[in-house]
């Protein structure tokens, strides 16, 4: 498997897609056309331009799947699949709403590049169940495609000891869900991002990542650690 999972599509004073360009252009260097799914955001004709331009200039050609009427030849007939940020909640509903679930597992496993984003990332986990995100819409189950062993948590916030918010913190949700599910966690900080293969799923970027684990205290890993030994 070739997959690689971005914490966040722009990072603050850079452009779209513009920290991780390198290493998604290395992601799909042997795909001739990559398959895009919008589903995350509403307008996904405007979301679909905006990813196809910043393609363009990577000399990747991208194909948005909202364009034509059977999304799963669309993604059969595929080189690489990337699905974008926006809500988790929509972004999987509209995976079973097109029978996508199985179509996107079974090419990741026979080896077409598979790229994530924030959302896009979340579903590659075994469920989307530590998404931030409001359930705007209601899918089948929060079971999602399940391609990593290990949950991701992506825009990941240290608690601010000096912030007078009394609301739950990122971390405090993540154990929460720790209460309830025995399933590593990766708080994901915006600018990182997880190259994965059958191999090894290695944290990139210039940041640390926090792993939560049921029944350990939370760590933090440096970049260049391998992921799945916390799986």
């Amino acid at each position: 498997m070739q997959i690689l999972l971005i914490s966040n599509s722009t990072l603050y004073q850079r452009g779209y897609l513009d920290h991780v360009a390198d290493v998604l252009a290395k992601a799909f260097a042997g795909a001739r056309r990559v398959v895009f799914l919008p589903y995350a955001l509403f307008d996904r004709e405007a979301y679909a331009r905006k990813a196809e331009q910043r393609f363009r200039e990577l000399g990747l050609e991208l194909f948005s799947v909202h364009r034509t009427e059977d999304h799963r030849a669309a993604v059969a007939a595929a080189d690489g699949i990337f699905i974008g940020g926006g809500n988790t909640f929509r972004l999987l509903d509209s995976l079973y709403r097109y029978s996508l679930i199985e179509v996107i597992r079974d090419r990741v496993r026979s080896g077409v590049p598979y790229v994530g984003s924030s959302a896009g990332s979340i579903v590659a986990g075994p469920t989307i169940m530590t998404t931030k995100d409001m359930p705007i819409v209601q899918p089948p189950s929060f079971g999602s495609l399940h391609l990593v062993p290990f949950q991701i948590s992506p825009h990941y916030l240290d608690p601010d000891p000096s912030s007078t918010h009394m609301g739950e913190t990122q971390q405090d949700r993540i154990l929460q869900f720790l209460e309830e599910n025995d399933r590593t966690v990766i708080g994901l900080r915006e600018g990182s991002f997880i190259e994965c293969d059958d191999r090894a799923a290695m944290l990139g970027g210039p940041f640390s990542a926090r792993v939560f684990r049921r029944g350990h205290e939370p760590v933090e890993v440096p970049p260049q650690t391998d992921l799945r030994q916390f799986a």
